[in-house]
């Protein structure tokens, strides 16, 4: 099991990939949300503002319910994801990656990733 600083460092690996999108790229697909990211198997979870410039830096949240855009996902997966050592559809399709949204903000999620 991955600890809270790997997993901070997992994520803002995730924060510095989505940064190096095409900035017109992002901004045609991107509509501000908020985010969490639970981490169930630590009892963690993050928030973070999506955006036209990517992501805010990610903080500690008590409430991940409060979020428009919610993952769920294990610590070890979560460091496996930021290493591409795991893709995002596969870890969805095997249920190690859960993600509540909208349908519109899953689809302009998957245009920019």
């Amino acid at each position: 099991m991955a600890n809270e600083e790997e997993c901070r460092a997992a994520l803002d690996t995730i924060a510095v990939r989505l940064s190096e999108v095409d900035a017109d790229k992002l901004a045609r697909h991107v509509v501000e949300r908020t985010i969490s990211c639970r981490v169930p198997d630590l009892g963690l979870a993050f928030g973070t503002r999506l955006h036209e410039g990517g992501l805010d830096p990610f903080q500690p949240l008590e409430n991940p319910r409060s979020a428009q855009v919610r993952l769920t996902v294990d610590s070890d997966d979560l460091v496996a994801l930021a290493h591409d050592e795991l893709s995002p559809a596969k870890a969805w399709a095997t249920g190690r990656l859960k993600v509540e949204a909208s349908v519109f903000d899953l689809l302009r999620l998957r245009r920019v990733l």
